[in-house]
């Protein structure tokens, strides 16, 4: 495995890790936190976190790890054999199905139907507690356990 490889990977634990530690926040007790606020501020705290979060630096390593998990998975099947390869191709398919695939097809639409939402709305309130919080919550803890089972996989690939 040439250097930069063995590099790429290595900071690809350490991203998958903090991209884990991210959504375990949220999934631990931020959600649970803006659930209890009074009135409207749940919503449109989410709301603003929604806007802000392509801003920031965590953006850019949730959605680069996309391609790179791609460009790791793809190494290990071409070039790594035995169980290290399979260990590091799990990690990049997980982190793409689990991570990067439930984001875009769970959360991203959550995230854009409350956005639309008035905040003084009774329908709001009825949709952030009843259906939003609890649902982006779920899928949220299962972009957690992906994020978190990809590191755990991808040092495991490289130890072995």
């Amino acid at each position: 495995m040439s250097t930069f490889i063995l590099l790429l990977m290595q900071l690809s634990v350490i991203v998958y890790a903090l991209v884990a530690g991210v959504f375990l926040a949220f999934s631990d007790f931020i959600m649970r936190s803006l659930a209890l606020t009074t009135g409207d501020g749940g919503v449109e705290a989410m709301q603003v976190i929604n806007r802000e979060v392509f801003r920031w630096v965590f953006m850019g390593l949730f959605l680069g790890m996309a391609p790179i998990s791609l460009a790791i998975g793809g190494y290990a099947w071409i070039y790594v054999s035995g169980p290290p390869g399979l260990l590091i191709l799990s990690a990049a398919l997980i982190y793409l199905v689990g991570c990067f695939g439930v984001t875009i097809v769970f959360n991203v639409p959550m995230n854009q139907a409350l956005a639309g939402m008035a905040l003084s709305s009774d329908a709001t309130r009825d949709y952030w507690l009843q259906t939003y919080v609890p649902r982006w919550t779920f899928w949220n803890t299962v972009r957690t356990v992906a994020a978190t089972v990809s590191a755990a996989l991808l040092l495991a690939g490289l130890s072995g």
